[in-house]
């Protein structure tokens, strides 16, 4: 058995990850029902006007301006209803001095016309509409290109498509588009302790969570996930694993980083490429081990469910969101009130979840085994190193978890 390595700080730690992994610069194109929340990977220009034609705006009459000038409720302006154009009919209609055209929304504007008058503010009558409000050339038309110029940059490299921005690809004819590929995340499960999911359980076994929790939020935070099998042991089990997943943007290893007879994943990542750190100043979470072996970055978890769950939103989600070329998440904070007096002597940097009620901040952690500390969080407060005590009804900054 070895100790850990001099431990670093959560902001160091940190660093050195971001570091050490890479954007994403493989790109696919998708159809773009697939597409939102992804990253395009090109510049959308615009192939054509659009609208491509004069179009009404609304429902109502298409005419000629000038002649409704000086309606009102008092002294409305008749003019001759000569044609009406439903939508998505097609067929040359002109309007001339006097006249009107019934028109719908979307409807490309008659020629000769030049406003459209809304349908409230008119009374069709025996072949007649009465106008009772004026209107000036351009009235509730959208003209031509109005909304995307051909050859205008509409979307550029780099942004998230979200449903407006497939609307664009849409109204542009687009079925594919271009975008960064998904960062491809592995998780490696260890120990003979932990036995797959609905399965029955053996002799002091528990069930894998971590793998579980991981893939939910990788999935979420726009990875791909591999999984693995769950791995002994072993040092030649893990290597196997290891030399599976290389190839991968990221592996994520879960148990096997605790200082112990059986924690071998440090001398396996030492063997094969480089330990950047083994050991951070956080409670929990402190032996998270972080190397790269032959270009690809390796992350070990602890192996309790709150540990690992609680780094991943500390480290692995940053990671993650770097190399999916997402931006980083604005994590949310609020004020609260101690509801009771904690007390940390660690000597590390302690995460402690909470719930809110009526303004307090109520810790629900039990144990680093047990997931429902977080379940039941929503969000955590920070304990700082230099600090031992917190006083009931003293105020705290507590971040949300969603």
């Amino acid at each position: 058995m070895s100790p850990f390595r001099l431990l670093i700080s959560r902001s160091e730690a940190l660093k050195v990850l971001l570091e050490n992994v890479k954007p994403v610069d493989r790109k696919e194109d998708i159809p773009i029902e697939h597409a939102t929340n992804r990253v395009l990977a090109e510049n959308v220009i615009s192939e054509r006007d659009v609208p491509p034609f004069d179009r009404a705006a609304l429902d109502g009459y298409a005419v000629i301006a000038e002649d409704t000038y000086g309606a009102s409720d008092l002294s409305p302006v008749s003019l001759k209803l000569t044609d009406v154009l439903h939508a998505g009919e097609q067929k040359k209609i002109s309007v001339k001095r006097g006249e009107c055209v019934r028109i719908a929304t979307g409807c490309p504007i008659p020629e000769g016309a030049n406003a459209v008058v809304m349908a409230e503010f008119t009374e069709e009558k025996a072949g007649k509409v009465m106008v009772y409000r004026a209107v000036y050339p351009g009235a509730n038309i959208a003209k031509k290109g109005e909304d995307m110029a051909a050859g205008e940059l509409v979307l550029r490299e780099g942004e998230i498509l979200n449903p407006a921005k497939i609307g664009v690809l849409a109204a542009l004819g687009r079925r594919t588009v271009r975008v960064y590929e998904k960062p491809k995340v592995a998780i490696i499960p260890t120990g003979t302790e932990i036995c797959e999911v609905g399965t029955e359980l053996g002799e002091g076994q528990v069930y894998d969570v971590n793998s579980y929790t991981l893939t939910s939020l990788l999935l979420s935070n726009g990875a791909r996930v591999g999984r693995s099998n769950i791995v002994p042991d072993k040092e030649e089990s893990l290597e196997a694993a290891l030399e599976r997943f290389i190839g991968y943007d990221l592996i994520v290893f879960t148990g096997g980083s605790s200082v112990g007879e059986r924690d071998l994943l440090v001398n396996v990542i030492q063997r094969r490429g480089e330990v950047l750190f083994h050991g951070v100043q956080i409670k929990p979470g402190k032996p998270t081990l972080f190397g790269v072996v032959n270009g690809t970055p390796v992350l070990g978890m602890p192996g309790y469910p709150t540990s690992c769950l609680s780094n991943a939103y500390i480290f692995l989600v940053p990671a993650v969101r770097k190399m999916a070329r997402l931006p980083p998440i604005k994590q949310k904070t609020i004020k609260a009130r101690m509801a009771k007096r904690i007390v940390s002597s660690t000597g590390r940097e302690q995460f402690l979840p909470v719930k809110i009620a009526d303004g307090k901040a109520y810790p629900v952690f039990k144990k680093s085994g047990d997931i429902t500390s977080l379940s039941r969080a929503e969000g955590f407060m920070i304990l700082p190193i230099n600090v031992d005590v917190i006083e009931e009804g003293e105020e705290v900054t507590v971040t949300l978890l969603e």
